[in-house]
Formats: structure tokens, C-alpha cells, sequence
């Protein structure tokens, strides 16, 4: 019972959320539960800009997820399992990274992006992302390798495999749940990113949550629209984690009982 209202309380804003966006705009405030549900919120989206910035923002976040796997993962396959002077210290600055505030780095990535020309670009927000997202990676990857035993990949080794194909083919698929759980938080954490998408984006770059805000006008606030744009943006991280459940149910719960 416990649960149910837990469940209830935390889905309430995002279902409350939904049905705005298929209320009539001249109904958005109603009090009345009861309504003619109507996609005119979502068809007045596809009339403007938030198609290209939703369309952004899979690319931005797809892309800046996989380089940070491609990246991470070996890096904190290589932090697990090789010993070399200074490793303590090294796993130790990469988390670094992730202590500061966002707000700390702005004025160096303007300025650095500015000089390089990639603001405004696809490719430079995912690489903003991926400079975040690594440490995330890495520590996070570092824990699930750690619970794979090294003598598993030592047999493959006998067996013929060299370093990398028993990473490959042993280490790696045993620790898929870890992968995915990984994967998902690498996602949504771009996924829902606001700030550098204002600060490194004009018109070409632009990601849904910006996207939103122009809905925001002194004019008035389109509440359809609103409500419509946020129901879709919420979409793929609920698929994709829906998508990955099996395996980040397993990943979030690795390790939280020893034998």
C-alpha cells in the first residue's frame, strides 16, 4: 500500500502533465476532469522549429552517450585491472571533473567554442556532454568490472584470447547490466540538459528543453504547447529505460549484497 501511494505521488505531476496536453487550449485551467481530448497541442508543434530541436537533441544525446561508452568503458577497464604508478590518483581527478558547478566551465567553453567555431553545432554540445558523462562512465563502469572475477578472463587467456578479446567476450557481457544502467543516466543527464544548450546554441543547435522556453512569451504562455512539448520530451528516456529495464534493474542493484 506503501508503494502504490509512493507511485502514485511521483507519477501524479507527469500524468497530470499528459492530460494538459490533450485538453483544448481554452480549457488548459478547467477544473472539470472531464474533456474532449484534442491533439492540437502536438499538431501545432509539428508547424514550427520543435521538431529540429527535438530531432537535436536524440542526436546530441544518442551521440554523446556513445562516445562516452566508447571512451569510458575501456578507460575504466584499463583503471580496474592494470596496476601503474599514480592509478588512485588518476581515477581520483576524473571525479574531480564532476564537482564543480556547471556554471564554472561557461565562460571557457563560449570563449574555447567561439575560437574553434562550434557553437551552434550538434557535435559541440555532444562533446560538452562527453566531458561530463566520462566521469560518470568511468566510476560507475570501475565498480562493475571490479565485481567480474579476474579469473575468468585469466582462463580465456590460457584458452588463446588475448586482453581485449577477453574483455570482449567475458568482462564485458558480464557487466552489460552495469552497461546499461550506465547508458541510461548518460542519456537522460543530456537529455535534460538546459543550461549549455542555452548558453552554446542559437537557431541551428537548438534542443527541445530551449526549445520550450520560446513558448514562454510576453504575450502570453501556450500551455497546449507547453504541455505537448513536455510530454514528448519525456518520451524517449521512458522508452529507452523501458527498453533496458531487465538489465538497469540488475545494474542499479550490483553489489548491494556481498557473498
Amino acid at each position: 500500500m506503501a508503494a502504490l501511494v509512493v507511485l502514485v505521488a511521483v507519477l501524479a505531476p507527469f500524468l497530470w502533465l499528459v492530460q494538459l496536453a490533450f485538453r483544448p487550449a481554452d480549457r488548459i485551467f478547467d477544473e472539470a476532469l472531464g474533456f474532449t481530448p484534442t491533439l492540437a497541442g502536438f499538431t501545432s508543434l509539428l508547424q514550427g522549429n520543435f521538431v529540429r530541436s527535438f530531432a537535436n537533441s536524440l542526436v546530441v544525446s544518442t551521440l554523446s552517450t556513445v562516445l562516452s561508452l566508447a571512451i569510458g568503458v575501456p578507460a575504466a577497464y584499463a583503471l580496474t585491472r592494470w596496476n601503474f604508478p599514480g592509478r588512485r590518483h588518476v581515477a581520483l581527478w576524473i571525479l574531480v571533473t564532476r564537482m564543480a558547478p556547471p556554471i564554472a566551465f561557461t565562460i571557457p567553453f563560449f570563449l574555447a567554442y567561439r575560437w574553434l567555431g562550434l557553437q551552434d553545432t550538434v557535435v559541440g554540445l555532444a562533446l560538452v556532454y562527453l566531458t561530463f558523462n566520462l566521469a560518470i562512465v568511468i566510476w560507475l563502469m570501475q565498480t562493475f568490472f571490479e565485481s567480474v572475477p579476474a579469473s575468468l578472463e585469466e582462463a580465456a587467456w590460457i584458452d588463446g584470447c588475448g586482453i581485449w578479446q577477453a574483455f570482449w567476450r567475458i568482462t564485458l557481457p558480464l557487466a552489460a547490466p552495469g552497461l546499461a544502467a550506465t547508458a541510461v543516466l548518460c542519456f537522460v543527464f543530456s537529455w535534460n540538459d538546459f543550461f549549455y544548450a542555452l548558453i552554446l546554441t542559437r537557431t541551428q543547435a537548438v534542443t527541445a528543453p530551449v526549445a520550450i522556453v520560446n513558448f514562454l512569451q510576453y504575450e502570453g504562455w501556450e500551455w497546449a504547447k507547453i504541455a505537448a512539448a513536455g510530454t514528448l520530451v519525456a518520451l524517449p528516456v521512458v522508452i529507452f529505460t523501458v527498453l533496458v529495464r531487465r538489465y538497469l534493474v540488475h545494474g542499479l542493484t550490483a553489489g548491494s549484497v556481498k557473498d
